[in-house]
């Protein structure tokens, strides 16, 4: 083990010991880890501060520098309020803030609104857990300057973080993401102002919640097909999280009438005991859901995460069996029935345009393109959707946006991704389906056939601690070097692109700039068979992650079953071409 660096995490963790800014039980755990003859603990703990970046923080709860804990996030929010100030002088300003299920989740929330108070600045308050996208609607609605949400989103239960959002109820951006980065960075913890003026903390509930759910009602397309499939049957999971009040209310509003609820999964806990994971990428964790649904003949299961941005959906194949929609599917779902519903009700205009990730599939595009409807591409991150919806604002109409993480936005109210509007849009999507005598299982097939098979998988690989960040740095490095492939399970590379660089490069070696705002750690392949991997380090995780897009022909429903087998034979190839 490297000596030098165990003497310097040594050196911080003293630190914290001897200063009179940290409490007793933070000092005993820090002492309990020095004293560890295994050092890796202290190293994970003290080996570099968590970093703030664009999105804020995220990291596993406890004590030290690369730790979730009051302190450092103390230390983040003098930064923000520092920016804040600076970017205000006049003052008077205001910001939300808000928390999920997580352990710790309201003691980081209360201490955030407290040293914003001590700094001048107005904290509304959530009086307890709600979902994102409630916080982002409520900056906006408020006419906040910034926000900040306490979540880990689906992170598991050791995790939680701090979503930082500016005054368009987005994540930050340029040229303020670097601006509030750098004052964050310059904070000590003696600058920390930790008690709260009262006076500037206002708590704030049910007439925002209220608010928001009106503003949700927005994103439905045709109240008479819900009418007349009121009685659609649908099973709902919180999964222990904040949309166990807000989502059966607002179904309800949109004139849904049998709605059933996962008992166990509508207990708030940060602990999540029903699930290994409260991922809903994860099929696992729509085990008791599809029990439920099973049990009442459920036409569909839907699912939020803790902090409902993200949704889930089950529905049942030919065989009556619960079928997983994955991230994709769901994408492809919203945008299929936007585009084919607008038009059939005459709602459709010449400047609508929707929104997609690099990493999201490519069937969309041929949607997109078959209907002339403008499709923008953008990095991965709602904060990227949102910028588009911004830059439009006046001039052109949003009209839905997502990615292939289970993420979907299908209105401008909001400025993130919206589980709650989006699950009341699928129900909407699977009403329709039912007045046609279909499931959404038959919907996907029906696209499928339109448009062409696509199956995607995403290959996540783990290296957490510092080694582990090391590793998945030198994978990019080497991907863009001499492990760049020239074939992909047997398909040439036709082309790549570099959005560290902006630099496409075709398989003759010609170059073209791409057309990005900013740069990202993000390499793409395309193959001459129709495949896309995408590759990028995750921002939230210690990971690295991807993308695969397989492309196939699909001329009936009972093909899939095989191309989707013949597909997950051809990732084991990718795999093998990519060294994984």
């Amino acid at each position: 083990m490297d000596q030098e660096l165990i003497l310097r995490c040594q050196a911080e963790a003293q630190k914290w010991l001897d200063s009179d800014k940290y409490d007793a039980e933070t000092k005993a755990e820090v002492k309990a880890l020095l004293d560890n003859e295994d050092k890796t603990p202290l190293i994970d703990a003290f080996y570099q501060s968590l970093e703030f970046g664009t999105g804020g923080l995220r990291g596993i709860m406890g004590v030290g520098t690369n730790r979730m804990n009051k302190y450092i996030v103390g230390m983040a929010t003098q930064g923000f309020a520092n920016y804040i100030n600076k970017a205000f002088p006049e003052g008077g300003q205001s910001v939300v803030v808000g928390h999920d299920c997580r352990n710790n989740g309201r003691m980081f929330a209360e201490s955030v609104a407290a040293i914003f108070s001590a700094n001048g600045i107005k904290a509304y308050l959530f009086e307890s857990l709600r979902p994102t996208p409630e916080i982002s609607f409520a900056i906006r609605q408020l006419g906040a300057v910034a926000g900040v949400n306490v979540t880990a989103s689906h992170n598991p239960k050791e995790y939680n973080g701090y979503k930082a959002y500016w005054a368009d109820g987005a994540q930050v951006l340029a040229p303020h993401d670097k601006g509030i980065i750098d004052e964050v960075n310059k904070v000590q913890i003696e600058d920390v102002k930790f008690e709260p003026n009262w006076d500037l903390i206002q708590v704030i509930g049910g007439e925002m919640d209220y608010d928001y759910m009106t503003a949700v009602k927005e994103a439905m397309i045709d109240q008479d097909v819900i009418l007349r499939q009121k009685d659609l049957n649908i099973v709902y999971s919180a999964m222990h999280g904040t949309g166990r009040v807000i989502v059966p209310l607002c179904l309800r509003s949109w004139g849904f009438q049998n709605i059933n609820v996962v008992p166990e999964q509508m207990i708030v806990d940060g602990d999540f005991p029903t699930v290994v994971s409260p991922n809903p990428e994860n099929a696992e964790a729509m085990t008791l859901g599809m029990n439920l649904g099973t049990k009442l003949n459920a036409d569909l299961v839907v699912a939020t995460d803790p902090d409902a941005d993200r949704l889930a959906i089950v529905c049942r194949n030919p065989e009556g069996e619960w079928q997983i929609i994955n991230g994709n599917q769901t994408a492809m779902m919203f945008v299929y029935y936007i585009i084919k519903n607008k038009i059939a009700l005459g709602q459709l205009k010449p400047s609508d345009f929707l929104v997609k990730t690099i990493v999201t599939t490519e069937v969309i595009a041929e949607m997109a393109k078959k209907n002339n409807v403008e499709l923008r591409d953008c990095y991965t991150g709602f904060k990227w959707i949102a910028r588009e919806i911004a830059i439009s604002e006046g001039k052109q109409k949003y009209i839905g946006g997502g990615e292939e993480s289970f993420g979907f936005l299908p209105y401008d109210k909001v400025r993130d991704k919206d589980a709650p509007a989006s699950i009341c849009l699928i129900c909407e999507i699977a009403a329709w389906a039912k007045d046609q005598g279909k499931t959404l299982y038959d919907l996907l097939m029906d696209i499928y056939k339109e448009y062409g098979f696509s199956f995607e998988y995403t290959i996540n690989v783990t290296k957490p601690g510092k080694s582990g960040a090391d590793e998945i740095k030198q994978m990019m490095v080497d991907f863009r070097g001499d492990k760049a492939p020239k074939e992909i399970a047997g398909s040439p590379v036709v082309l790549t692109k570099d959005y560290q660089t902006l630099v496409a490069k075709d398989g003759q070696g010609n170059e073209s700039k791409l057309d990005f705002p900013a740069t990202s750690n993000v390499l793409q392949y395309f193959c001459e068979d129709g495949t896309k991997i995408s590759v990028r380090p995750s921002g939230t995780e210690p990971k690295i992650k991807f993308y695969c897009e397989i492309k196939d022909t699909m001329s009936c429903a009972c093909q899939y079953t095989e191309l989707v087998e013949k597909a997950k034979a051809k990732v084991e190839e990718i795999k093998k071409s990519l060294g994984l």
